[in-house]
Parts: C-alpha cells; sequence; structure tokens
C-alpha cells in the first residue's frame, strides 16, 4: 500500500523559489529550509510538533504566491514559464506536508492529531485555490490547445496533459456559483476523512482485547505472550495481557487462539469498532458517502466513482464490475469447499470430545484452516517461523533478491538521526556504486502508528533538481520483549517483499520532471510492481538465503520448504472472497449517485444489502475491512480504488509467469523490468509500459492459476 498524503500539492516541486522567502523567518523552525544531511533526508531530531503547523502554513502562503506569479506572467505561456515553473513551486509545502503526514501515520501523539484537523480544511482550500484559478488554468489551457506544435518530448507531453486532465477534473472549468459550492464541499470533505481516520485509530486502540489470565493465551507462542505483556505494561496493566488490534477485520491472534470464547471476544472486540460510542464512524461514513456523491454530480459525472475511475488505467465503472464479478464465483465456489474441509475438521474433533459440532463462525475460520493446512502439508506456522527472523528476511531475503535483480546494494547507517528508535536506516548504492537513494525500515506496531502496511516518500526524485529518493518501508509486526528474537510468519515474510516492490518502484525512478515520479502512478497500477516482489518470498534461491534457523544457522529443511511453497495456495479461496467482499463495498458506496445514500442509520444495513447482492454475504467470511474501519477508501486514498490491488495482481502475477519464462532471478531480466517499468512512473501512459515490457495485453490467466481458482485442465 502506499501511503496518501492529506493533500499531494499541485506541484510537487522540491526547490526553493524567491517567493517562498516571503513567509519564511523563523531559522528554528528546521521544516522551514532544505535539510543539510544526505540526500536532504529529514532531521528528525530536530523536528518538533511546534514546527508543523507553521512551517505548513507558510509552505501554503508561499505556493499561493508562486502560483499567482506564474498565472499573472505578462508573457505569453510557454512550457517552460507555467508547467516548469509549476513544477518548481511548492517546495516549502510539500517539504512540511511530506515530513508531517508520514510522521503523522508512523509516530502521531495527540498534538500532531489537532494539528491534522486543524489544517486539514485550510489544506482543501489552498489546493482549490490553485486548481480554481482562472488566469492559471487559461495558461495551461492554452499550452494544452497548442500540445501538437510544441516540439514537447514525450515525458514534457505527458506532463503537459497531466496537467491539464488534473485542473480539469478537480473543476477548473466550472463557473464561478459551482466553484465556491465545489470548494465548501472539498473542505467539509477533508475534516470527515481526518474525522474518520483519527477515529479508526482511537478505537482500534482502545479496542483491544485486555486479557486477565494467561491460561485464556494458549496455543501463543511465547514470544507473542511476552508482546502481549509488554502492551498490557505499557498501558498500565502490569500482570495482565494485551492483544492490541490490526486494522483488518480478522486478527492475527484469531489463528492460534485455543479458547473458541477468546477468539470470538477477539472477533467481535474487531468489528465492533466504529459502531458506538465517541468514535462512532457511522455518520462519517455516511457524511463522507453522500458529499462525494454529490461533489461527482457537480463535476459532470453519475457518481464518485465514475470520477475515479476515469482517470484510471480500469476507465470506467463498468470495467471494474466486470472483473469483480467475473472474480466473485470462482472464488466463492473455492471458498466453499474450503469452508467444507474445515467443517468436517470441527464435527471430527468436536464428536471425538463428546460434544455437539458447532457450525462454522467467521472466528473460527483461521483456527481451523492453519489445522486444515498443517494436516494436508504437515507443518503448522509454529515451524516455519524459527526460520523467518525478521532482520534475515529483511537483508539476506528482500535485500538479496534487490541484489541478484538488480544489482544493488544496501549498507546500514548509524549516523542519521530517527523519528523512533525502532527503525532503521540504509543507503542503497546503484549497480555502478552511485548512491541511489536511502531506505528506511519502520517493521514494529506500536500504539502510535496506524495500522497495516504501507510505503511512503521523503524525497522524491527528480532530474529537474538533482534529487535522489528517500523512501520508507512500514509493517505491524508485534514487537516481542527485548531477549527474544522477531520471527514472522511467512504471509509477514511475504508482506515484506511487497512493500520493498513499492520502495524499489520509488527508488529506481528516473524521471525528470518529480509529479511524474516513482510511484505518481494510478492506484490500479501502482500496486503492480509490489505484487509482483512478492514471487521472490517464495523463490527456492532467495528462500535459501535467508529461511535458516534464528538459534542454529540452519537452513530451512527442503522437506518444510517445500511444503511451504506447495501450500502457497491455500486458502486463496478464502483469501480472494474476503478481499473481493471489501472491493464490493467501496464500488457499491461509490457508485450511488447524489441522493440516494443512505443514512448513518442505514450504514450497516446498505453494507448487508450490498454483500447479499454481490452474492459474498457469507456467514463464515467477512470483508476484509468492514466500513467502519475501511480506511483505505475512507481516509486512505482509496476511494473507488480498492479493486486497484486485484487489477494490478493481474500485472504482478503475468510479470511472474514472464520472469520464469526467462529464467527467474536473473539480472537481465530485473534490469529490463527496471528500464521498461520501474523507472518510468507516469513519464507515460502506464499500460503502454507494461506492455512495452510483456509484449502483450495484461492477460488475467496467470492470476488465476496463481490463486488456485482456475478450472482444473482437461487430462
Amino acid at each position: 500500500m502506499i501511503n496518501a498524503r492529506l493533500l499531494l500539492p499541485v506541484a510537487a516541486g522540491l526547490a526553493l523559489s524567491t517567493f517562498a522567502t516571503i513567509a519564511v523567518a523563523d531559522d528554528s523552525n528546521p521544516l522551514l529550509s532544505e535539510s543539510r544531511l544526505p540526500l536532504q533526508y529529514p532531521p528528525f531530531d530536530q523536528i518538533r510538533n511546534e514546527h508543523f503547523q507553521p512551517a505548513i502554513e507558510a509552505g501554503m502562503a508561499a505556493e499561493l504566491a508562486e502560483m499567482r506569479a506564474i498565472a499573472a506572467n505578462p508573457e505569453p505561456p510557454s512550457f517552460d514559464n507555467t508547467l516548469v515553473a509549476m513544477e518548481k513551486a511548492g517546495a516549502l509545502l510539500d517539504r512540511a506536508l511530506t515530513v508531517f503526514s508520514n510522521l503523522n501515520a508512523t509516530n502521531t501523539n495527540p498534538e500532531m492529531q489537532k494539528i491534522q484537523q486543524d489544517i486539514a480544511p485550510k489544506l482543501a482550500a489552498h489546493r482549490d485555490a490553485i486548481y480554481l484559478d482562472a488566469a492559471l488554468f487559461a495558461r495551461i489551457n492554452a499550452l494544452y490547445a497548442q500540445r501538437d506544435t510544441l516540439g514537447l518530448d514525450a515525458e514534457s507531453a505527458q506532463l503537459l496533459k497531466r496537467s491539464y486532465t488534473q485542473f480539469v477534473r478537480a473543476g477548473a472549468a466550472l463557473d464561478d456559483a459551482r466553484k465556491a459550492q465545489l470548494r465548501s464541499l472539498n473542505e467539509q470533505l477533508s475534516s470527515l476523512t481526518t474525522q474518520f481516520q483519527q477515529n479508526v485509530r482511537q478505537t482500534t486502540k482502545d479496542s483491544a482485547l485486555v486479557v486477565d489470565k494467561r491460561a485464556d493465551l494458549d496455543g501463543f507462542s511465547a514470544s507473542q505472550i511476552a508482546a502481549a505483556a509488554e502492551a498490557a505494561k505499557s498501558r498500565g496493566l502490569d500482570g495482565k495481557w494485551v492483544i492490541t488490534l490490526q486494522n483488518t477485520t480478522l486478527q492475527p491472534g484469531l489463528q492460534q487462539l485455543q479458547s473458541r470464547a477468546m477468539r470470538e471476544k477477539l472477533y467481535r472486540a474487531s468489528v465492533s469498532r466504529g459502531m458506538s460510542g465517541p468514535n462512532d464512524n457511522r455518520p462519517v461514513v455516511a457524511a463522507i458517502v453522500k458529499l462525494r456523491a454529490e461533489r461527482a454530480k457537480l463535476l459532470g459525472y453519475p457518481n464518485h466513482a465514475a470520477w475515479v475511475l476515469e482517470d484510471e488505467t480500469a476507465g470506467n465503472v463498468e470495467a471494474v464490475n466486470r472483473m469483480l464479478a467475473q472474480l466473485t464465483p470462482p472464488a466463492v465456489a473455492n471458498a466453499g469447499r474450503e469452508a467444507a474441509d474445515i467443517q468436517t475438521l470441527i464435527d471430527r474433533q468436536e464428536k471425538a470430545a463428546g460434544r455437539k459440532p458447532f457450525k462454522l463462525a467467521p472466528w473460527d475460520w483461521p483456527f481451523y484452516a492453519e489445522q486444515v493446512r498443517a494436516a494436508r502439508y504437515a507443518f503448522d506456522d509454529g515451524e516455519v517461523r524459527p526460520y523467518f527472523e525478521i532482520g534475515n528476511v529483511l537483508e539476506k531475503g528482500v535485500f538479496f533478491a534487490a541484489e541478484k535483480l538488480y544489482g544493488i546494494t544496501f549498507k546500514r547507517r548509524s549516523d542519521l538521526p530517527l523519528y523512533h528508535p525502532d527503525t532503521r536506516v540504509y543507503d542503497v548504492f546503484d549497480r555502478d556504486g552511485s548512491v541511489l537513494g536511502i531506505f528506511i525500515a519502520d517493521f514494529y506496531a506500536r500504539d502510535s502508528k496506524q495500522g497495516g502496511a504501507w510505503m511512503n516518500s521523503y524525497v522524491s526524485q527528480s532530474t529537474l533538481f538533482g534529487l535522489k529518493p528517500v523512501v520508507a518501508n512500514h509493517l505491524n509486526v508485534p514487537k516481542p520483549s527485548e531477549a527474544q528474537p522477531t520471527l514472522l510468519s511467512f504471509d509477514e515474510v511475504t508482506t515484506m517483499f511487497h512493500e520493498f516492490g513499492h520502495a524499489a518502484h520509488g527508488l529506481f525512478a528516473a524521471s525528470r520532471y518529480p509529479s511524474l515520479s516513482g510511484t505518481s502512478v494510478p492506484r490500479d497500477f501502482v500496486e503492480y510492481p509490489s505484487q509482483y516482489n512478492e514471487m521472490w518470498a517464495r523463490d527456492p534461491a532467495v528462500l535459501a538465503n535467508f529461511a535458516r534457523h534464528h538459534q542454529t544457522g540452519a537452513p530451512l529443511p527442503q522437506a518444510l520448504l517445500d511444503k511451504v511453497l506447495a501450500a502457497a495456495r491455500f486458502n486463496q479461496g478464502f483469501k480472494t472472497t474476503e478481499y473481493l467482499a471489501s472491493a464490493v463495498l467501496d464500488q457499491r458506496w461509490h457508485q450511488l449517485p447524489a441522493g440516494k445514500t443512505p443514512s448513518a442509520d442505514g450504514v450497516m444495513a446498505f453494507e448487508q444489502a450490498q454483500l447479499t447482492q454481490a452474492g459474498l454475504q457469507l456467514p463464515m467470511i467477512d470483508p476484509r475491512y468492514h466500513s467502519l474501519f475501511f480506511s483505505h477508501v475512507f481516509s486512505g486514498g482509496y476511494a473507488a480504488g480498492y479493486y486497484a490491488y486485484i487489477w494490478s495482481d493481474v500485472l504482478a502475477r503475468d510479470t511472474e509467469s514472464w520472469m520464469t519464462r526467462h529464467g527467474g532471478l536473473d539480472r537481465a531480466n530485473g534490469d529490463f523490468l527496471r528500464a521498461k517499468v520501474l523507472s518510468r512512473g507516469r513519464s507515460a501512459d502506464v499500460l503502454s509500459l507494461f506492455q512495452s515490457f510483456y509484449g502483450a495485453a495484461p492477460d488475467i490467466g496467470p492470476l488465476l492459476e496463481h490463486r488456485g481458482l482456475a478450472a482444473p485442465k482437461p487430462q
């Protein structure tokens, strides 16, 4: 996942112009000037809460002055005095907002959350002041009308096209009255999405399950129990244990807890988030959906999804609905077969114990699915974890694969300041030995950190400014006590490889213009490099290098490795179904026209009705995210775009198929992918970039085969 900022400034330029000096007077604020650290790495040790708001507000003033100067330029519009000038604008705001939004996601506090609430509507108004500036749009419009006669190179032509499209989609062509309406809608939405995010964070923290008896944790490993004790201690609950929640509906602990009563408690703590109390998200969801639908109508679209998808590779609502409908029947059918296997196991165990069998419930699925998997493949998660120590996975797995594929190398450094002591920092060197960028690894969960896993950038690459990237990866792995190693599940290993795929996309960026650089691509393309990179977590050569016992150094036994790889397709019916349920919910919410959205009281009924209609309201499988904690779409920039993961996975599995056919972990393969896709950002149409690599249009077949959803081949 890519972390969406509170606002992506119209120009992501990173060089201060003379206009920025009008609002910069406080030398003690490190955000008001470029960092002097390598690659403009942020001076985290100098940054304080009190620095954020003044720097952001100064940045808004500076950028607005820059943009007004461009709009008022008496010279006829040219590419350089308009588009390049806009790329150079906004340096101060981009720097301050980037650091703030990234730290607010990774290490927040109440003061930062208050700042976020205060600046969100101001940023929305600032964005509108630029995009709705008639004089500025007139210059862009004039250039766009002459686009075929300007003699622009391909990337410059793409910048002109993107700038024109962004302005039109933001309402630049509206009359003054409708622009005023749009400003109001944008400000309200900015405040509401911030409120949703903060509600989720707080209710996720508050809903953590407090455990009084050690016996109730039976099934947990020693390191998990120690982590639960540490979590309790940090909350002043010495002598107890706390199972913290992650953002998904199903919690990791459900796979191991022996007590069915405890599993149900953990499940209900998770699904009840946002349903009542001071963090009730029902009215927030209702208001967001209503306002998004009204904004879409104002901009000339039938619904919010139509507005979003027009600018994605999918192109329209029909294409997304068609793909989701195509995938649902095989996924649900496969999930049904998996459920039958689990129910058979439950019946057998309960009868053997002299008890009446119970019906499979959502909180049972992870626990019994793990047993089915262990029986089918003769191993369980506890056997594998000792071979996946977090440092080995990163340095001898993720980095090793990148070294073999792309010729890049990594060196840990300890001289740069950290925003949290749990983070690690690495220099990344290119194949010629030059510095490529800086990589930050932040893998442990904490109350001050948002849930999930994501990548973000602190500095974006741009040859226009001679800037190299500073990128970060984030996971939410429970931190064990100091004496215990951090041992990962294979799913967590895969997530680490996934997020580094995003990092590679940012590190390999080689664009001239920062707004087209790296991960600045459509939502349904941005997940492609990350999902493709997951293949190396399963590659035997890569596994052999990092999958070693944390105590003895012994390699993961080949027989166990074979079982791990064979089990990769296990439970894919369930995983695909829970994902599709959330993707469908996202579309159904955002395909509602203005005037047809439910009230707060009808939010949950609407969710259930849409899942039923789509054939995804299953008694034993919940959506991966229920609406009230669906941060991706109600606060994270993926509104009407959550389908992007599976859309991108089609491209990813096509790429995996291509890599396999061409020899796998090979430098020539990596260099080819880097040249054709990973370095290009949005400097061209992204589907054309994919096709220039793959040599054909995307094919859904490898995805269905990868997930075990394809029809059996005739014998």
